[in-house]
């Protein structure tokens, strides 16, 4: 749950009045519109196609009841379609207004890291606010820049300009056996825990042994390619983490 879409570093920024910006047809979606379609779109990945209205409400913080009504606008703009007493699934448009907006946050994320040499765990909050804002003509010469990157700063995928999603792999390190390992993806934007991967090298593309597995303990001991010493992570970090099979082939 994200408890304040602003303060706590997570996936949407403040959610605003559910009818500013729809009053009359806009060329692009406003802010609002688009954190919801994030927020749709994140939810129908972990919980299935349709997401019930009670937890877009849970996941931005408003009630039900501004919910609804927002789904209701959303409907009348074929970006979802709603089911009473079920919840809502995207449609095609809206599943390709999700996949532009997600675009356009991971490359920024990506830019500022590696052009304005921002730290991985400041770059959310500054793309939460530049991804609605970006235009496609700068957003397509950053893509060019930056070598048409599949990846942002933390592994998550980065859509193409077509919105398609490339599948890069990887099972949360918290239920893998012990064994070699490449990390793939970070899925989790929390400044503190990025901070701490960051000072033990644990970002994506670090290769590592799993030695250890403490079930009872909660604890896992990883040794990184070519160190000597063991770094232990909780179970409960671990499941942020999603890494491949050493010598698993991986989309790129």
């Amino acid at each position: 749950m994200i408890r304040n879409p602003q303060l706590k570093s997570g996936r949407f920024s403040r959610v605003q009045d559910p009818s500013e910006g729809l009053a009359t047809p806009q060329p692009m979606p406003s802010s609002t519109v688009e954190n919801y379609l994030k927020a749709i779109h994140h939810l129908g990945a972990k919980e299935g196609d349709v997401v019930a209205v009670g937890a877009i409400a849970e996941e931005l913080e408003v009630t039900p009841g501004t919910v609804t009504t927002m789904m209701k606008h959303l409907g009348s703009r074929g970006l979802v379609e709603y089911l009473p007493r079920r919840g809502v699934r995207l449609t095609l448009s809206g599943r390709e207004a999700a996949m532009r907006v997600l675009r356009r946050h991971r490359l920024v994320e990506l830019f500022l890291v590696e052009v304005l040499g921002l730290d991985w765990a400041e770059v959310h909050e500054e793309a939460e606010v530049l991804e609605h804002v970006i235009s496609d003509r700068l957003l397509a010469r950053i893509d060019e820049m930056l070598g048409h990157p599949v990846a942002d700063p933390h592994g998550s995928p980065i859509p193409d300009a077509q919105g398609r999603m490339p599948d890069l792999g990887g099972t949360s390190l918290a239920e893998v056996p012990p064994g070699k390992y490449l990390l793939v993806q970070v899925n989790e934007d929390e400044g503190g825990l990025l901070d701490w991967l960051a000072e033990h090298d644990l970002k994506p593309g670090v290769r590592f042994e799993l030695v250890a597995h403490d079930c009872r303990g909660g604890v896992m001991e990883l040794r990184l390619s070519g160190a000597e010493a063991v770094t232990r992570l909780g179970t409960v970090a671990a499941r942020h983490l999603l890494v491949a099979a050493e010598g698993q082939a991986l989309e790129g």
